[in-house]
């Protein structure tokens, strides 16, 4: 059953009840109070009746009395008169010999008498049986007794009738349909044995009407009914309509308000309700586009670079879009157990710096907020302020950058924490929610990985460069620096010099001490080479025992400084070594030969001026080893910049 079908029930159901039950009642009660008016109405006719037949009675007794009390010569005179004067009908008189007198005032035919009485004569003073024709009254005298007798007729049953309201038959009747009676038997001063009748309240139009009024009743209510049941369940199933609607996607749908009741109140709370969801998923939609954009450009940038300084921001930024915070901060730990600061947004007071001041920040591991996170590895949120050298805010959220785990590493320590993200003031609320917590954590892990991937390619692009025994860079990376400072000195209009240094009569050390004497030599060497070189300088292993180092922004005179330098490090410290028997020394003398060549001067590309160094190299060999050569087409002299570098060169075996 529907729900109009259950309110038009219920409705009915409260009302017609009611309504019905009381129908019953007043049904009951008209019946129940007809009936008692009738009882009432014979009760006072059988008493009004009574009376009048007594007062009949007393009339004949009068009238008796009246006829007995005259002298004998006027009876028959006053018996005439009350007959005449309709007092009786009929007077009998009887002397003392029994002897009866004519009766006055009625035939023969009508007053038989049988054994010298009336036939059906009813004496008032004792009733008998028997049929009834008159009612009778006597009086007796010295001489007479007198009989006063009144007709029992139509007329009489009439009058007396009409003193009770009723209709009197004589005798016990059956009365007609429709009417209710009341027998009254005879007795003294009532002689008569009569029934009285009165019409029965017919209830029927009563019943009829109030079968009618229940009928109206009953349309009205079925009626009203309905129309409450629509009023009601229309209302409810537009609302119904409107959500499924709603729960189909259509936001713009709207309920009509009819009435400003309940009803009109709940559709006018459906409307705002949709249009609050309208703009929330509008809000939602929107900030997942951006979301997405950010994704995309997150997802773009980690596949096209390994550049932290270019995947941090888009990482930071993203994150504050995806949680809806006004500024963050990205820290990374630094060898030293440090937190350096690597990327920052909506910074505010002390933190709202430029990228390069920003970079210089530095936070103690353990200390503050911040410090706690990357120290313990969990996250930290709040409603307040971190330390005083924290950044300013009313609500953080701050998770640790972790390194992803390898799966292959079985049984070995988790990887530590490489850094903290770290997010503050939650706009639109007061503090950061579990949701955002998963969510920054997304974009930690995104970020542990971006951080390990860059620095797992580091460390793999250092090893591709670099030689594993010297700790300098290789051949490979010596062709693309070379050609990247060609070009820059070319640019900027500079001098670009490169030394080729190989060390002498090496292959005897190798064959003498062993490789892994050699190898040692190389390493020291190396470490020779580095310390006597600027931080721009730079410095290659090309092969073997030979060695290239680029001189940014120098001309020849200062390549002669440089070799004479180098040249007297690793000449005048020999290397100590571990002998691999008792008559070998336990420190090895080395030289080493140089040639020297500068850009524009020997070459205008990268790879003739380091052909250009290496043919000056193989002149440092063949002047005797141990000293240096500027390679030939120079206007450079470097004997005269010698001020006490190597000695003259002198003959020794060849390269």
């Amino acid at each position: 059953m529907t729900l109009r079908g259950r309110l038009t029930s219920a409705f009915l159901v409260v009302v017609l009840g009611p309504v019905l039950l009381g129908s019953i009642f007043v049904a009951l009660t008209v019946g129940a109070v007809s009936r008692e008016r009738t009882a009432d109405r014979l009760d006072h006719a059988a008493v009004t009746v009574g009376a009048a037949v007594s007062a009949v009675c007393r009339q004949l007794q009068a009238a008796a009395d009246a006829v007995a009390v005259v002298p004998a010569t006027e009876r028959s005179a006053v018996a005439d008169q009350l007959i005449a004067r309709g007092l009786a009908t009929a007077i009998r008189m009887t002397g003392p010999d029994q002897q009866t007198r004519p009766l006055r005032g009625t035939s023969r035919e009508e007053v038989l008498e049988q054994g010298g009485r009336p036939v059906g004569w009813q004496n008032c003073a004792g009733p008998s049986g028997g049929p009834v024709t008159a009612l009778a009254a006597d009086a007796d005298a010295t001489d007479v007794t007198v009989l006063a007798a009144q007709r029992v007729d139509d007329a009489l049953l009439a009058r007396i009738g009409e003193a009770g309201g009723v209709t009197v038959a004589l005798g016990e009747t059956t009365p007609p349909r429709d009417t209710a009676s009341r027998d009254l038997s005879a007795e003294p001063g009532q002689p008569l044995p009569l029934t009285l009748s009165v019409p029965s309240a017919d209830p029927t139009f009563r019943y009829a009407v109030l079968t009618l009024i229940v009928l109206v009743t009953a349309l009205v209510a079925i009626l009203a009914a309905r129309w409450l049941a629509r009023s009601t369940t229309r209302p409810l199933g537009d609302l119904a309509w409107a959500a499924d609607r709603v729960a189909n996607g259509d936001l713009n749908t709207r309920v009509p308000i009819p009435r400003p009741d309940e009803l009109g109140r709940l559709a006018g709370t459906f409307n705002r309700m949709t249009r609050e969801l309208q703009s929330y998923v509008q809000a939602l939609t929107a900030s997942r586009d951006q979301l997405r954009r950010h994704l995309a450009i997150l997802g773009d940038t980690l596949s096209s670079t390994h550049d932290l300084d270019r995947i941090l921001p888009v990482i930071l930024r993203t994150s504050m879009t995806a949680t809806g915070a006004r500024a963050g901060l990205i820290l990374l730990a630094e060898p030293d157990g440090r937190l350096a600061a690597r990327c920052g947004a909506g910074l505010t007071g002390e933190w709202d710096v430029t990228a390069a001041e920003l970079a210089q920040r530095r936070l103690i591991a353990g200390r503050g907020v911040l410090g706690t996170v990357a120290s313990t590895g969990a996250p930290l949120r709040g409603t307040s302020g971190g330390a005083p050298d924290e950044p300013a805010c009313e609500s953080y959220l701050a998770v640790p950058i972790c390194a992803p785990p390898d799966p292959d590493a079985d049984g070995e320590p988790e990887p530590g924490t490489l850094g903290v993200l770290a997010l503050y003031d939650r706009l639109g609320g007061p503090a950061f929610e579990d949701t955002d917590l998963r969510t920054l954590r997304t974009f930690a892990g995104q970020a542990g990985i971006a951080v390990h991937n860059v620095r797992v390619h580091e460390e793999a692009q250092r090893l591709s460069l670099t030689d594993p025994l010297t700790g300098l860079w290789n051949y490979r990376y010596l062709r693309e620096v070379l050609r990247r400072e060609v070009e820059r000195a070319s640019r900027f209009g500079r001098m670009l010099t490169v030394l080729v240094l190989d060390l002498d009569h090496f292959k005897e050390v190798n064959d003498t001490y062993g490789h892994a004497a050699g190898d040692l030599v190389l390493g020291e060497f190396a470490r020779r080479i580095r310390l006597g070189l600027r931080e721009v300088d730079v410095a290659f292993r090309q092969g073997g025992e030979e060695f290239v180092v680029l001189l940014p922004e120098t001309d020849a005179y200062g390549g002669v400084i440089v070799a004479e330098r180098l040249g007297a490090a690793v000449r005048e410290w020999p290397v100590p070594i571990d002998p691999r028997r008792p008559d070998l020394a336990d420190r090895i003398s080395i030289t080493v030969s140089i040639g020297i060549a500068v850009f524009p001067e020997h070459g205008s590309t990268a790879q003739e001026v380091l052909d250009a160094a290496d043919e000056a190299l193989y002149a440092a060999k063949n002047a005797g080893r141990d000293t240096y050569r500027l390679a030939e087409g120079g206007s450079f002299d470097p004997a005269a910049a010698t001020t006490g570098g190597p000695q003259p060169p002198r003959q020794v075996r060849g390269r």
